[in-house]
């Protein structure tokens, strides 16, 4: 399918990571020519978060590993994701932050306070509207979202399957669209105090929902069964444990929002709650709630039918291995495609086509320096993923077969995440010339390659299974490469959108893509590998968390090395960065 949408905490999402990420470096900018440290509070409130999401993953994958129960809890909190991604931080940000900035600039507190209050109101009616239909509707939601759940009854009857994902999906679903609700009202709290320049709380706010899953998990494994040994747990524990995972994740829900509460108190002193659309501003902010939801839409009609085809088509655990092999597909991307797009749209924007060749020069620039970052984590997924996927998820039920799925996996997405991150960058500017229509149709042109692609894909692939192509004998399950052709989907797809994308935009200005420079920086990769294999060679039998801490060390700084070495000009804004920092 088309690039995953994955959204902490739901699931870590790049959609609203790059409007987060751009609002706080667009506005971050002034707060801390005043403030001083700003940006490195919002860094590490960022990094914080980031961090306990992959603990929880970690967590997630000790107890559930690739299995049934894991598929479940990846349905389970699709569609609240989903509608968080359509309602929440990235929408807040579009509708509610540029007005309620505007009066706060204004200094009219008075006006601020109702049109926050009534936002609130109305965002309030919205999430328990929400969480009434989730519960009413679970069981249609699941049938939609995950056809190929529907017929499990009838199999674990015939003893061809352990749990019945439907009945469990179905309870999952009760417990999390509440959650839901709470956390669309948790995106207005960081609205507000953004608005403020206050931007560390909204940011490691999201730890706390991370630990209450962390949390839950522990204490049923320790109420169920007393310890952690995973070898001890039956299907129904594990059923259990899932259901307690949803509880520990609505509570996390209420703390990310309750603990930004006190905060909001503190800038809006003048908050008047209401209903009401007449208060000045709200219905400017409903008017641009519509585009903002249609443009994210598509990324999401993605990722539903991505569930769909997965649910239907893959074996149990097919959704799981998709799910963790999505998550470090997107790391790269959230870190390096969204950072560098997201402060390239504002410097863009200022070159407007009366400098052209300003504009032409900044964006190939743009390009080189984002592709010198992705080129090196595109080879060592593809010749080290193993190792990294083992290292973050190689814990209790999440054994050596579940591993190759998942790297498996990684491999068929890993090779659009350059496409993908290229895609962003020429996106924003579109942009900035005030070109939103072109990467929109391209955005649906885009999922409907990827979908005729997966499709045939997943029927090719998952005619191979994991024992079959590595040769290893591993335990009585039979894990299928199904979801490969997803990930297949995917990477077809974004680099067919990529080429679009720059005839598109050649149409208007001379644009350029340094292919000879990529080649370079390929070539400066691979040959970084060497010492990073020789490292796995000579001491394999090493834990493997520090195994591919020191494999993947010794590459980072290989690849840096030799590039400082060759005189890479890529390497010159850290280089300064550096500098700057240390002295």
């Amino acid at each position: 399918m088309s690039s995953p949408e994955p959204n902490d905490p739901l699931e870590p999402d790049a959609s609203s990571q790059a409007s987060d990420v751009g609002r706080v470096e667009a506005e971050d900018t002034e707060s801390t020519s005043s403030s001083g440290g700003g940006a490195s509070l919002v860094a590490g409130g960022i990094l914080v978060s980031r961090i306990t999401g992959l603990l929880r993953e970690r967590v997630l994958a000790y107890f559930f590993g690739v299995s049934a129960v894991m598929d479940v809890w990846t349905v389970v909190f699709r569609v609240p994701n989903i509608l968080q991604n359509l309602l929440g931080e990235g929408t807040i940000s579009a509708a509610f932050i540029p007005i309620y900035s505007r009066l706060i600039e204004e200094e009219r507190h008075e006006e601020a306070g109702r049109f926050a209050g009534a936002i609130f109101g109305l965002l309030l009616a919205t999430a328990s509207a929400i969480a009434a239909l989730g519960i009413i509707f679970a069981e249609p939601i699941v049938t939609v979202s995950a056809p190929g759940f529907v017929d499990d009854a009838a199999k674990v009857a015939a003893g061809t399957l352990e749990v019945d994902r439907f009945a469990l999906s179905v309870q999952g679903i009760k417990l999390i669209f509440p959650m839901t609700g709470v956390l669309v009202l948790s995106a207005w709290a960081l609205g507000v105090l953004n608005s403020h320049r206050r931007f560390f709380v909204p940011y490691v706010a999201p730890v706390l929902w991370n630990v209450a899953i962390m949390a839950a998990l522990a204490g049923g494994a320790l109420y169920s069964i007393g310890g952690f040994l995973p070898t001890e747990y039956d299907t129904d524990t594990l059923s259990y444990l899932l259901l307690v995972g949803c509880g520990g994740a609505f509570a996390g829900g209420l703390l990310q929002f309750g603990v930004q509460l006190p905060f909001v108190a503190k800038v809006i002193p003048s908050f008047q709650f209401s209903f009401s659309t007449k208060v000045a501003g709200v219905r400017d902010a409903i008017r641009a709630v519509g585009p903002v939801i249609a443009g994210r839409g598509v990324a999401q009609v993605s990722a539903f039918v991505d569930q769909v085809l997965g649910s239907a088509y893959l074996v149990a655990g097919g959704l799981s291995a998709l799910r963790f092999g999505q998550l470090l597909y997107m790391l790269p991307i959230s870190l390096f495609g969204i950072s560098v797009t997201a402060a390239e749209l504002p410097e863009l924007s200022r070159l407007t086509k009366d400098r052209v060749e300003d504009f032409v020069a900044r964006l190939k620039r743009s390009l080189g320096q984002l592709a010198f970052l992705t080129i090196p984590t595109v080879v060592g997924y593809l010749a080290l993923g193993y190792l990294f996927v083992g290292a973050l998820l190689r814990t209790g039920q999440f054994g050596v077969q579940d591993q190759w799925l998942v790297y498996f996996t990684l491999v068929s997405y890993t090779i659009g995440i350059l496409a993908t991150s290229m895609s962003r960058l020429l996106q924003n500017a579109f942009y900035a010339i005030g070109n939103t229509k072109t990467p929109a149709r391209l955005a649906v042109f885009r999922v409907v390659i990827s979908v005729a692609v997966a499709f045939p894909a997943i029927f090719w692939f998952r005619e191979f299974t994991v024992t079959g192509v590595t040769g290893f004998a591993f335990d009585e399950r039979t894990l299928t490469l199904g979801a490969m052709g997803l990930g297949a989907g995917a990477s077809v797809a974004a680099w067919l959108e990529l080429g679009a994308l720059l005839w598109s935009l050649k149409r208007e200005l001379p644009v350029e893509v340094p292919w000879g420079r990529l080649a370079k920086m390929t070539i400066l990769a691979l040959l970084s590998l060497a010492p990073a294999l020789v490292v796995w060679w000579v001491i394999p039998g090493a834990p493997i968390v520090l195994l591919a801490a020191v494999v993947g060390a010794v590459y980072a700084a290989a690849y840096l090395g030799v590039a400082y070495f060759f005189g890479f000009s890529e390497l010159d804004p850290w280089i300064r960065r550096f500098v700057k920092r240390s002295g």
